[in-house]
């Protein structure tokens, strides 16, 4: 994640009604390319796609795994946890909100 680029998530899914998007991998990429080929039943695909979420989270499978990422992976620049993450983000919220008063009459 911390070494993505703005261009390096592609979003897969969408045939079976299920999109994710996810950082590009040599799993994500077969997977894109089989979803729009027409000889490729949905029952390949959802066979394909099992277990691909936990060969990423669990096994650290950089190559077979789906590692899920948001559209701003490329803003990820050093790992921090998530409280620390969430209590950044209500202090920015709030001090935003104590000057709304100045955008409402």
């Amino acid at each position: 994640m911390l070494k993505a680029t703005d261009i390096d998530t592609i979003v897969t899914g969408k045939r079976l009604g299920h999109a994710v998007r996810a950082l590009k991998t040599p799993f994500t990429r077969a997977y894109f390319k089989k979803e729009f080929d027409a000889s490729v039943s949905d029952e390949e695909l959802e066979a394909l796609g099992a277990g691909a979420l936990r060969r990423a989270v669990l096994e650290g499978d950089d190559e077979m795994g789906c590692f899920m990422a948001g559209q701003i992976a490329g803003l990820i620049r050093e790992e921090r946890p998530a409280a620390e993450i969430l209590r950044s983000l209500c202090d920015g919220a709030e001090e935003v909100l104590r000057g709304a008063g100045q955008w409402v009459k």
